[in-house]
């Protein structure tokens, strides 16, 4: 990588840190975004935790059951 490559990426960070700096409020989404993702993440496993061991064993034999019609494309 040249020094000329190096000085257009530095450039190109400033410009998008500047800008990114200047939006009000911008640092609440990343704690939303943590927020959302530990939820779905404690419910899952509150719900892996409490399901049945014989429900495990049919939605784990899901994929491999050909018992279940699989709808057929209409082109």
């Amino acid at each position: 990588m040249t020094l000329r490559e190096i000085n257009k990426e530095v450039a190109m960070l400033k410009f998008i840190t500047h800008h990114v700096d200047t939006i009000w409020g911008i640092e609440v989404f990343p704690l939303i975004s943590f927020v959302i993702f530990f939820t779905f993440f404690v419910v899952l496993l509150i719900w892996v935790f409490t399901s049945s061991k014989q429900e495990m064993n049919q939605i784990a034999q899901l994929p491999l059951d050909e018992s279940t019609t699989h709808p057929q494309n209409a082109n």
